[in-house]
């Protein structure tokens, strides 16, 4: 894949050429904007130059966070944060892991690294669940990540589920996966924790590890592939995303972001801004936030890109949707919120060209991130339309040293909480032990020298 993806650059440089919790993206607005973008046309000239990273240097290159971006990304960021921390399952011995509902067979055509990996498959609507000993492990002061590949997206939960030696248990979920069928492939979640039992599990004496994928459909079909641990930071993250520019942001939430000194994160609709729609903010208003603290990042077309099937039309609405950014003067243009979280194999190969990280994996509920295992273009976010979530999503960031993204729209919109909520939200967040944090602060957590 990194032969074809830097042979594809080289050409360009010749040629100068996602219910609440069902629903992804913008499509969870239930009185969503309407209208669709003109066909994508040429996307013109541009900034050609990359920059080739050593495999064997020490290295490690890292997002620039200062200034407006250039239109290309100096490299993959998916290839290079591929296998962050250590490995703790490799899948080469499955005889380790015990099938208790469900199907599961080690697989050597379908791999994310190694000889093969993990196959599940649910009889009928069961929950598939698969365990292995973790007797001798330490996890203290862990988070954890899985490759994963399914075939049955969206209606399906993984969790994993850590029990001690006195039956105490934690649960990481990964709560919604957008990834679009038919065009599937892998990703790196590092789930964060949901839940655990009254009394806190002994993460250095434990039992087992269990695999759980829940799902509402008459099939789910699972490839999990090279666990591995991480490091936790010293403390919580939360990230507040605005998507789609709408005038009740500046009007309503800036000033009370202003009043806590919090910055965040918005994701205009170029075409909107441009046409000066109705409740839509213009590119001034826009730069006023970006010097506020605000980052403004890519949202770009607002169609779901999985839909295009042309590989040369995803790569010209790319380049097109950041070159507005760009042209414009956001600085936060190197970051992408997929419209209605659409994303599928295809289109993330050619997302790397542009942007370093985003997604999302959206979910209705709880639905956080470890800070170092992610994979940077498939990060999961709650949809925050329910205070009691929200404030849940914040408290178990800020325990277990974790990063949730929120996401809002408008606070007239069924998928955003009310104005009064917010606020006290805020408040919440405020007198919490977290840091609100932007993505230039997610990736340089990310992408620093431990990892």
């Amino acid at each position: 894949m990194s032969q074809q993806r830097s042979t594809r650059r080289r050409f360009l440089a010749v040629s100068s050429t996602a219910g609440l919790a069902g629903v992804a993206g913008c499509t969870d607005r239930l009185d969503s904007v309407s209208g669709r973008v003109d066909a994508v046309t040429d996307g013109g000239n541009g900034n050609e130059t990359t920059t080739d990273t050593d495999p064997e240097s020490d290295a490690r290159p890292a997002a620039p966070v200062d200034g407006v971006p250039e239109l290309e990304t100096e490299y993959d960021s998916r290839e290079q944060y591929r296998q962050p921390g250590d490995s703790l399952d490799d899948f080469a011995d499955i005889e380790q892991w015990d099938v208790v509902q469900g199907s599961g067979e080690a697989d050597q055509d379908v791999v994310f690294d190694g000889e093969q990996s993990l196959h599940l498959e649910s009889d009928g609507e069961e929950t598939i669940v698969v365990q292995r000993s973790l007797e001798g492990e330490d996890l203290a002061e862990t988070d954890l990540s899985f490759a994963v590949r399914t075939t049955t997206p969206q209606n399906i939960t993984i969790n994993l589920r850590v029990v001690d030696q006195f039956g105490s248990a934690r649960v990481y979920s990964l709560r919604e996966i957008t990834y679009r069928a038919p065009d599937v492939g892998w990703f790196r979640a590092s789930p964060g924790v949901f839940e655990e039992d009254e009394y806190e599990p002994a993460m250095d004496h434990l039992d087992r590890l269990e695999v759980h994928v829940l799902h509402t459909m008459d099939r789910a079909e699972v490839w999990i592939d090279d666990l591995r641990t991480h490091e936790k930071p010293d403390q919580g993250y939360v990230m507040l995303v605005w998507d789609d520019g709408f005038t009740d942001y500046y009007e309503r939430a800036s000033p009370l972001h202003d009043e806590y000194g919090f910055r965040t994160v918005q994701a205009p609709v170029p075409r909107w801004t441009e046409q000066g729609r109705d409740g839509i903010m213009s590119v001034s208003e826009l730069l006023e936030r970006q010097e506020e603290g605000d980052q403004i990042v890519v949202h770009g077309t607002h169609e779901p890109i999985h839909e295009y099937e042309d590989e040369e039309a995803i790569d010209t609405r790319l380049r097109r949707d950041k070159r507005w950014f760009v042209q414009n003067g956001f600085e936060g243009a190197n970051y992408i919120v997929f419209p209605h979280n659409s994303f599928d194999e295809t289109s993330l190969e050619y997302t790397t060209d542009y942007h370093y990280c985003g997604g999302f994996n959206q979910a209705g509920n709880v639905n956080t991130t470890g800070v170092y295992g992610f994979d940077p273009l498939v990060l999961p976010r709650t949809i925050a339309h329910d205070y009691d979530i929200a404030e849940r999503c914040v408290d178990l960031a800020a325990e277990h040293n974790q990063c949730t993204i929120l996401n809002f729209h408008a606070f007239d919109e069924d998928n955003t909480m009310p104005e009064d909520d917010y606020e006290a939200l805020l408040e919440h967040i405020d007198g919490a032990d977290i840091e609100v944090i932007t993505f230039d602060d997610l990736w340089e957590l990310h992408t620093a020298p431990h990892y």
